[in-house]
């Protein structure tokens, strides 16, 4: 199975117009990345790359607009690379030689540290430099034109990279289980189902399952309490996606621990927690009271969407009040989130886990707590204390 997107770390080459980002990519990545031109302003959106960086690993290279574009479109390129800094794990802040460092590029550096993103900074166009010039020890020196400097800036990246590894705060389900356990998958295969694969939360614990050299038992809800039948001993976990919780719970046994692929998928991106907290809090919504439903992918949309229909219809239903919805898929997330009472997010599996936390971060300075689509159906269905318990 190739490293999926989000599991990527996330690398962002920043700085203003003409300072030489999109060339130093293609020089750091080898390939053509990037369209390069003199006319400043020439990268319009982040460009997106996958690759193979050692000593790395698998990472994502993103080139980004020009942070000081001028006029009204320059502004919305300019708010694209500022957007970016939320999935960034890493960040490359490239330097004209021949310009210096600019008011923009030291805004940059403020956000890097309010944001606590490592960071680097590249000096560009070292060929070009006046006589003379000094820069401080700790920036690189390249030539993203005579390739001078960039095999030592990927080391400087790696290593970087190596130094802020491991922030992850849990594991997915591998400390759930032990060798030849049983665990059962729960995948319904419905209309919105992905032909011909299954969605990547139960890619992703499918795999974990077997690393830990687990025994998984991959079933739809229409089969399970058959294949529960089936087994020569109870399993050790049941995992199911969380729209059939309440038939799998009626179905599992009480001491057989039930949870969801999107709960866990909370607690791999460390959020478990204020998650549960933000379910809480559907006790005390009013009429009026603003929800934002958030999805970290963007979809083909079905009569009866989870996010936009389902949940929101239960919800009605579960307090008996009515709050307006308000919706966001893919990359779009507001700046403001100030008006909602609660954020309600996917499980957010295309979302790296430093978008996943600079989401979460947001949320809380605005005091809006958030929660996600797997922790609201387990609380609607009554059974958040059962789904949880053994997390």
């Amino acid at each position: 199975m190739n490293t999926s997107t989000p599991e990527r770390k996330y690398i962002a080459f920043f700085g203003v117009r003409n300072a030489g980002k999109s060339s130093l990519v293609n020089a750091v990545t080898g390939q053509t990345l990037s369209i390069v031109s003199d006319i400043k302003g020439t990268t319009t959106d982040p460009v997106y790359k996958t690759m193979e960086l050692l000593p790395i690993g698998p990472v994502m290279i993103i080139d980004t607009p020009g942070i000081d574009d001028a006029g009204a479109l320059g502004s919305l390129r300019a708010a694209r690379a500022r957007e970016t800094l939320r999935r960034t794990d890493i960040a490359v802040l490239v330097v004209s030689a021949a310009e210096g460092l600019q008011d923009a590029d030291r805004d940059l550096i403020r956000l890097f540290h309010e944001k606590e993103i490592p960071f680097l900074v590249a000096i560009n166009k070292i060929d070009l430099a006046a006589p003379g010039a000094e820069f401080p020890e700790e920036y690189a020196r390249v030539s993203a034109l005579t390739g001078d400097g960039v095999w030592a800036l990927k080391e400087r990246i790696g290593a970087l990279a190596l130094t802020v590894g491991g922030k992850r705060r849990s594991l997915l389900v591998e400390d759930l289980v032990d060798p030849d356990d049983l665990v059962v998958l729960v995948t319904p295969i419905d209309e919105s189902a992905p032909k011909g694969r299954l969605i990547l939360p139960q890619q992703m614990v499918l795999r974990a399952v077997l690393d830990r050299d687990a025994i998984p038992v991959v079933t739809k809800e229409t089969t399970y309490a058959r294949t529960l039948q089936s087994l020569s001993r109870p399993p050790r976990l049941v995992i199911t996606d969380s729209q059939a919780f309440g038939q799998i719970n009626t179905e599992t046994p009480r001491e057989i621990p039930l949870t969801s692929f999107s709960i866990l998928m909370a607690r791999y991106k460390g959020l478990l927690d204020e998650a549960v907290y933000g379910a809480g809090l559907l006790d005390d919504l009013a009429d009026g009271d603003r929800i934002l439903m958030a999805e970290g992918c963007t979809h083909h949309r079905q009569c009866n969407d989870l996010g936009t229909v389902k949940l929101p219809n239960m919800i009605r239903k579960y307090t008996g009040k009515d709050p307006e919805f308000s919706f966001t898929s893919g990359r779009s997330f507001p700046e403001d989130l100030s008006s909602y009472r609660l954020i309600i997010h996917c499980g957010g599996c295309m979302l790296n886990e430093q978008e996943m936390q600079s989401r979460a971060g947001e949320a809380r300075d605005a005091g809006v707590p958030m929660t996600n689509y797997g922790i609201v159906l387990a609380k609607l269905n009554g059974i958040l204390d059962r789904s949880i318990e053994m997390l």
